[in-house]
């Protein structure tokens, strides 16, 4: 199977850092041109840019907040206005917010979280479908999480912001389909980038984490990079509306392996 995207013209927001710039970095290897959005450290996404370029793709370098929708509406308005178009949106900007129980939590701390996690991607999505639909050709594909389904103590936010991306995901599917544009989302287990390094570098919080994962490891940003860009391509053409885990076997609950 050969896995082809050159032509394509692609948008990862968050792409400066973790498994945003992993997706970006991959997708540009299979031959596409990819526009690496940021809301910080600009200086991380002309990096990205410009190995983007030295792959072979063009590039593009979008800084905007994805919780403002016309931030979010100007970002798409330079994608137009420079490549005439958009085949493939991944919305894998996101923030875990801070740990505190529900009941103890500060409303204006959730809401940020939902903004980021579930409203950006609803904002982004929906100024991606405006021009995909009319074109009738299209995929988006959502960076979701296992706690999509699996409860996180302390983070009520990030579990619910993903659980609606999850149904947002498969509403826009259905809207979608007949247009000939799908709508999907892959959801990562533990993977260890800079953002978690407080968790896999000590060796006691690794151990805890390991005994949730079946395979006994985390995974690379690589794995769930090169997944990604099998799903927008045509290989995975027949496949829309539902979540992909890439887990380890995070979702199969490792604490039942020995019986319940």
């Amino acid at each position: 199977m050969h896995i082809h995207l050159q032509n394509k013209r692609a948008l990862v927001t968050g792409a400066n850092s973790g498994i945003g710039e992993a997706i970006a970095l991959e997708l540009a290897s299979e031959g596409a041109d990819v526009a690496i959005n940021s809301v910080v450290h600009p200086e991380d996404a002309h990096k990205v840019a410009r190995e983007v370029r030295n792959r072979g793709g063009r590039a593009l370098t979008l800084e905007a907040d994805i919780t403002d929708r016309s931030a979010v509406d100007a970002m798409f308005a330079q994608v137009e206005k420079e490549w005439g178009g958009l085949d493939i949106l991944v919305n894998n900007a996101g923030i875990d917010g801070k740990r505190m129980v529900g009941w103890k939590a500060d409303p204006d701390e959730w809401r940020k979280v939902l903004e980021v996690n579930l409203f950006g991607a609803f904002y982004c999505a929906r100024a991606a479908l405006n021009g995909m639909v009319p074109r009738k050709s299209g995929v988006i594909l959502n960076i979701a999480s296992v706690h999509e389904i699996i409860p996180w103590n302390g983070y009520s936010a990030y579990t619910t912001s993903k659980a609606g991306l999850g149904m947002l995901t498969k509403t826009l599917a259905m809207e979608a389909a007949p247009s000939g544009v799908r709508v999907l989302s892959l959801a990562p287990g533990a993977i260890q980038t800079a953002i978690n390094e407080s968790v896999w570098s000590d060796p006691k919080m690794l151990k805890d984490l390991l005994t949730k994962i079946p395979m006994d490891r985390m995974g690379t940003a690589k794995e769930i990079a090169q997944m990604a860009v099998v799903l927008v391509s045509e290989a995975a053409g027949y496949i829309t509306g539902t979540t992909v885990f890439v887990d380890g076997g995070m979702t199969l609950y490792a604490n039942f392996e020995r019986g319940g």
